[in-house]
């Protein structure tokens, strides 16, 4: 093969010969790494599949071809925590092999050992993408070998504060931090069953239009079933989707009995959070507490139907008493399976190939049977020899 090599004079990366012919690398990665490396600086600021994108590299190419430089120590990830709570990869890519602690040493700023941070670029989308940098050999002695003392990343920062519900708020079914119990300070002091009753003191007290009875009966369910908590938990989330069903701590424990009565009876939390917030007046709720509470009442499902006891199987009948079997031989003893078996297998066995013998016996010393033709012939003759018969003519 005849070769022909003009060596460019701008517009060029340089690529060592090991990268391009590096066995264990498919060409995508190997254009990947040459191609991030004569981006300038300005443009690294992307994550590693934004410029994979940039090729027209698919998605199954690309993490082919990052799996392998991730292997070969070509890109290193690390995820880090920012301010806010949030996430964010960081990418560094070196077109030569770079160990785990080159890397880290590249992720504090600092050379690693014969290599320079070439160009870096942060990304300004924090939370989900990352940072690409490229690491280039240096020159030797531009680095001095670094001291023995840990280098410390970053400065201490305080913790953040923020992003949690309080304690009297409720998502709704996703969480797992039931409400809070005022009423535990006085089941502590002792105040009696009517506190253990109560979760917030004088909670059943407050008066609620229109339930009469069923307030009384709902009042008497234990306030720390689970019923009553998921209940409770339902009441407070109404406001996420209604914010006209927004309820206090207070009033979504009033109601819990009765909403719990809707879960005995076989009712999910999701349809009775449906069944409260669907068909609301046009005019609006003017009472959240007193909506609920007819509503609660007027749509209460009737009862499951109670189901049959199930029928306890009968026992087994019992087995046959062994008797003497009447078959020929010595005499022996068996176990009928029916009441009006008198023989053993073995000797009925016996019987019914003796019986299906004879039966053979006999149908081959039988005569064979005349043909229709014959047989046709001899009645008539008896019909012809008996007493007269006009056959006319």
């Amino acid at each position: 093969m005849l070769s022909h090599v003009i060596p460019p004079v701008r517009g060029y990366t340089k690529c060592s010969n090991s990268l391009v012919r590096h066995p264990r690398l498919c060409s995508d990665a190997k254009i990947l790494v040459l191609y991030v490396q004569g981006l300038p600086a300005c443009d690294r600021d992307k994550a590693l599949s934004e410029h994979a994108r940039s090729l027209l590299m698919t998605g199954r190419a690309y993490q082919r071809a990052k799996a392998e430089l991730l292997a070969h120590g070509y890109v290193h990830e690390r995820r880090e925590r920012i301010a806010g709570g949030r996430w964010r990869t960081v990418q560094v890519m070196s077109n030569e092999p770079l160990t785990a602690d080159q890397a880290a040493r590249l992720y504090a700023g600092a050379p690693a050992d014969g290599y320079a941070v070439v160009g870096a670029g942060r990304v300004g989308r924090t939370g989900h993408a990352g940072q690409v940098g490229h690491a280039g050999r240096a020159a030797s002695g531009a680095w001095s070998a670094p001291s023995t003392r840990f280098p410390t990343v970053g400065e201490p920062t305080g913790r953040s504060v923020g992003g949690q519900l309080p304690a009297d708020e409720d998502l709704g079914e996703d969480t797992s931090h039931p409400p809070t119990e005022a009423g535990a300070a006085e089941e502590a002091e002792g105040e009696g069953d009517a506190a253990a009753s109560e979760s917030v003191p004088g909670s059943a007290s407050v008066p609620v239009p229109g339930l009469g009875a069923a307030q009384d009966s709902a009042a008497d369910a234990p306030s720390g079933s689970a019923e009553v908590l998921a209940a409770e938990r339902v009441l407070l989330s109404l406001r996420h989707e209604r914010r006209e069903l927004l309820l206090g701590v207070r009033e979504a424990r009033t109601l819990a009995g009765l909403a719990a009565e809707w879960l005995r009876r076989g009712v999910s939390p999701g349809d009775l959070r449906a069944a409260l917030t669907r068909g609301l007046p046009k005019d609006g709720v003017r009472s959240a507490l007193g909506f609920l509470a007819h509503r609660l009442v007027e749509k209460l499902p009737a009862p499951p139907a109670e189901q049959p006891e199930p029928v306890p199987p009968s026992p087994p009948p019992s087995p046959l008493a062994l008797i003497a079997c009447a078959g020929p031989g010595e005499e022996h003893m068996f176990r009928p399976n029916v009441p009006w078996a008198t023989t053993c297998g073995p000797c009925h066995r016996e019987e019914q190939r003796a019986y299906w013998e004879d039966m053979r016996v006999r149908t081959e010393a039988a005569p064979e049977p005349l043909p229709w033709r014959e047989r046709f012939a001899a009645e008539g003759a008896e019909v012809g020899t008996g007493p007269g018969l006009d056959v006319g003519g």
